[in-house]
């Protein structure tokens, strides 16, 4: 005997109503008080194995574009005034604009998601930075041991220059006259006049140099080894060494506190964040964190800095100002790359595992609200296979 069953259509209206004002309710939890009518909240997640970008959507959360860019997207950044994402892939282009067989960087309009300029700038191209006004870009190519400068608004090579060998970053100084280039195949940096890429000097470092950090007086540099528990430290006023400072752990990921005092590095080796005064190029003090802390990202609002444990799944929150370490917050199988987005209301994490994009809430406006405590995960946005590199884009 069959039984009919009757459909309570009144309930699964009500339902359906509730969902939607519990998604309403997020929305606006998370709606950054600055973010005025017209205005757009956007994050872009490079997706290695695919050779696609993902454009996410911050206020509907949820992905509303994929786009091929090449092989291995890297280096994605945010141009500061243009409403233009910046990246770089190392292989061919495909059927785009301006396609190239080598490594080039490309353009995405942030207003309809697509790609508008690819630009060749040599073999493997790994990292991207701009000039503090945005002018120009720059890019170090490994594979054949350049750097190029690019006019962002006509996006042509107006200067072009020589590193080291297997130049790995380069990074613009604070006042915009030098690029530092780390040279990681002969453990040297090379100096450059950021106009002409002319050199100025080489500085001998420790084996293996990758990521960079410029204090905002542009007076010196901090750059990693990629292979040692050394980190160098170089006056870029006499381009000089002034030491290779010993860690007690491989650093991950450099984070310097806006005005130049401290330098945070997460270490995985030391399951730990180690802490350098920048004065004294002294470690002044570290924290254990967990067990594999590699990238993290520091909100100058309040003085919390986040740092992905891509072992144990989870974010810690660390407050720098009192050195105290907060619950972590479980986020997924392996985080990695973290941002926060303009005011830092919100952080997010990429997850090379499990292939999403962590939302964060770091702060709310009433603690006492329905939807949690501070400082939780709010959703998992899935992204592409493979995902490593993040920008977020206010427009």
């Amino acid at each position: 005997m069959k039984m009919k069953v009757r459909l309570n259509y009144r309930l699964v209206f009500l339902l359906a109503l509730l969902a939607v004002i519990a998604v309403g309710e997020v929305a606006v939890e998370l709606r950054p008080a600055f973010l005025r009518p017209g205005l757009h909240l956007f994050a872009y997640v490079g997706n290695t194995a695919d050779g696609t970008v993902t454009a996410i959507d911050l206020i509907k959360l949820a992905p509303v574009a994929t786009i091929p860019v090449g092989a291995g997207p890297t280096g994605i950044r945010a141009h500061p005034t243009r409403k233009e994402i910046w990246g770089l892939s190392s292989g061919s282009g495909g059927s785009g604009v301006g396609g190239s067989g080598g490594g080039y960087a490309w353009v995405l309009d942030a207003n309809t998601n697509q790609i508008v300029a690819r630009i060749p700038v040599g073999t493997m191209p790994y990292a991207l930075d701009f000039s503090p006004d945005g002018a120009r870009a720059y890019v170090a190519a490994p594979g054949s041991n350049s750097v190029v400068a690019i006019d962002t608004a006509s996006r042509q090579i107006v200067a072009r220059g020589r590193a080291g060998r297997g130049p790995w970053i380069a990074r613009v100084s604070p006042d915009g006259r030098l690029v530092v280039v780390s040279n990681r195949d002969d453990a040297t940096v090379s100096i450059l006049d950021a106009a002409t890429l002319a050199s100025l000097g080489v500085v001998a470092t420790a084996a293996h140099p990758e990521q960079i950090a410029i204090l905002p007086d542009s007076a010196k540099a901090f750059i990693t080894s990629g292979t040692t528990d050394q980190i160098s430290v170089v006056d870029l006023k006499r381009r000089v060494l002034l030491t290779n400072l010993v860690l007690g752990g491989t650093p991950d990921d450099l984070i310097l506190k806006p005005d130049g005092g401290e330098l945070y590095i997460p270490s995985s080796e030391s399951h730990g964040l180690l802490i350098v005064n920048t004065e004294t190029n002294e470690v002044g003090d570290f924290r254990l964190l967990g067990m594999s802390p590699t990238h993290g990202a520091l909100a100058p609002e309040t003085g919390m800095l986040y740092v992905s444990d891509s072992a144990g799944g989870d974010v810690v929150p660390i407050s720098v100002d009192i050195r105290q370490v907060s619950r972590p917050i479980p986020v997924g199988q392996a985080p990695a790359t973290c941002r926060l987005v303009p005011g830092g209301d919100v952080l997010l994490v990429v997850d090379t595992a499990s292939n999403d994009l962590a939302v964060i809430r770091t702060r709310i406006a009433q603690p006492s609200s329905a939807l949690g405590p501070p400082q939780s995960l709010i959703t998992l946005i899935p992204v592409g296979p493979h995902p490593r590199d993040l920008a977020v884009k206010l427009f």
